[in-house]
């Protein structure tokens, strides 16, 4: 009997869909997941919902099990949690976390899914992604004992850097972000929100995720003497002004990017980007404050009329959850 899979297509930009399609048996080393919930990353969906991935970048962009390409139809995604349903005897019936993008069943190799530690709820495990970019970020930040640290920008992957650097001891920790909304979940986790005008200088590292050149340019001026600008955000097809004049070079600042698709070099030579997801997996099991980042829930179908949304961005927008029949199926809140 065949069998079919429901999934989430952008079909044009700022246009979304569900598309059905046939889905095979696995093979040998294979296996066959059916999806429990999976998180919208919404900086890089967003850009990827918008039509807005430079051509330079669109094959350093591809997720693992993308099909399609930017600028045309497209499945894309990369934080999904399910059950394995057939496959690997070790695997059937644990709960897995793989890079595969809106569907509500799938085959995969096995090595594509990494197993969620047991005491790991699935609707916190789709974080694994953003946390997963924090480590590497903490990693490239190199934040050390006692440090000035500065996050600018609260939204999944900034509140995730802040979380994790705030459990160095010594670290003094101030986050900064312009909603003012985002205060009571940042405060549940620990942190402590400022405006923009309010963020103190002379910091020692400087974690910028804000995704706007007006939080680079205060990155820039609140790093102290020889201090680290590490850049998180990802602006797409967007022309960013970088202010290098002032106290740029007097100041001997370093602006340093991050990002995902290579472990960081203080950590390529001993570990592979599985261990660091499987790190990223057990951070997340440790820390159920995290929970807060999970700001709103919807079923796959209603995910195209949702995505317009949360591309435009809402006060106290974290992590939008898509869950899937029967498990996890319920309302959209927004």
């Amino acid at each position: 009997m065949a069998r079919t899979a429901r999934s989430f297509w952008v079909t044009a930009a700022g246009r979304a869909e569900i598309r059905e399609e046939e889905l095979r048996a696995p093979r040998e080393g294979e296996v066959l997941v059916r999806a429990l919930a999976s998180g919208v990353s919404r900086g890089t969906e967003r850009l990827v919902f918008e039509g807005r991935v430079p051509a330079s970048e669109q094959a350093t962009m591809r997720c693992p099990f993308q099909v399609g390409d930017f600028g045309t139809a497209v499945k894309y995604g990369y934080a999904m949690v399910g059950e394995v349903l057939e496959g690997a005897p070790d695997l059937v019936g644990r709960h897995v976390f793989c890079l595969h993008p809106h569907q509500d069943r799938f085959v995969v190799p096995r090595e594509a899914v990494v197993p969620l530690p047991p005491s790991l709820p699935p609707r916190r495990a789709v974080l694994a992604a953003n946390v997963e970019t924090a480590v590497n970020a903490l990693w490239d930040a190199a934040v050390r004992i006692g440090d000035r640290v500065t996050v600018i920008g609260a939204g999944v992957v900034g509140a995730a850097c802040a979380t994790l650097a705030g459990g160095i001891p010594g670290v003094d920790l101030e986050v900064v972000d312009v909603d003012a909304t985002k205060e009571s979940a940042l405060g549940s986790l620990g942190l402590r929100l400022v405006a923009p005008a309010e963020a103190r200088g002379e910091r020692d590292v400087v974690i910028h995720a804000s995704g706007t050149p007006a939080g680079l340019a205060l990155a820039l001026s609140i790093a102290g003497f020889e201090a680290l600008v590490v850049e998180l955000s990802w602006y797409g097809d967007a022309q960013v002004p970088v202010p290098l004049g002032e106290g740029f070079h007097s100041r001997r600042l370093t602006l340093q990017s991050s990002q995902v698709g290579h472990v960081a070099a203080a950590r390529r030579a001993r570990r592979e980007r599985r261990d660091r997801l499987a790190l990223a997996l057990e951070l997340l099991a440790s820390e159920p404050r995290l929970d807060a980042l999970l700001t709103g829930t919807c079923p796959l179908e209603a995910l195209p009329s949702v995505m317009p949304e949360l591309a435009r961005g809402r006060p106290g927008l974290f992590c939008h959850v898509v869950t899937y029949p029967p498990a996890m199926d319920g309302p959209v809140t927004r």
